[in-house]
């Protein structure tokens, strides 16, 4: 299943708030909410609806969704912990945490277009894993700068995580360490995106 590219207004309304998706937030969202509070639904369902929450927000396909899946469950830990982990430490995603790019997908076009780099190096590629002590910054050139400085010029002032580190003037940001679940910042049951998973197999 490829990764979804049409109107992200008609998935917050099912879903909810999709931070990294869009930063905007359609209205008539909370009438939707209360009619749908009337609707009993199924537990597969709720674990569905669990499951593309997580996979919008991040901005997967149905397929990098499972292999991450898959890659939490062989670690040693909670899977639903290490699969957020696993997400959070994603170079599109700590781009947008850092407030590098304003959503996700922006972050990804970022990489593709290989503005940025990690630890001195290109890198061109939105799913590489950041490690701690990872540097992230921007290529030295006009362009790229700009494009940081427009959105972070435009980025809501909201706590950084704990596990990061920006430097606005320099454009550059420090991976601390791996990020704590507290930090995630999605209203998601992690439990219930597994156990989907686990009754589909």
């Amino acid at each position: 299943m490829s990764r979804y590219r049409g109107p992200w207004f008609k998935k917050i309304r099912r879903l909810g708030a999709l931070p990294g998706l869009t930063n905007k937030s359609p209205r008539a969202i909370s009438d939707f909410r209360n009619q749908s509070r009337y609707e009993k639904k199924s537990q597969y369902r709720i674990r569905l609806e669990e499951k593309q929450k997580l996979r919008f927000h991040y901005g997967l396909t149905e397929r990098q969704l499972l292999k991450y899946v898959r890659i939490a469950g062989k670690a040693k830990g909670p899977t639903g912990q290490l699969l957020l982990q696993l997400l959070e430490m994603r170079l599109d995603n700590i781009l947008f945490r850092l407030g590098m790019a304003p959503t996700i997908p922006g972050a990804r076009q970022l990489v593709n277009h290989r503005h940025i780099l990690v630890n001195g190096r290109i890198v061109d590629i939105p799913s590489y894993r950041c490690k701690p002590r990872d540097t992230i910054t921007v290529k030295d050139e006009r362009k790229s700068k700009v494009l940081i400085q427009n959105s972070l010029d435009s980025a809501p002032h909201k706590e950084l995580p704990n596990h990061l580190t920006l430097d606005p003037v320099q454009y550059k940001g420090l991976v601390n360490q791996i990020i704590d679940s507290k930090w995630v910042g999605l209203k998601i049951n992690e439990f219930l995106v597994v156990e989907y998973y686990s009754r589909q197999t």
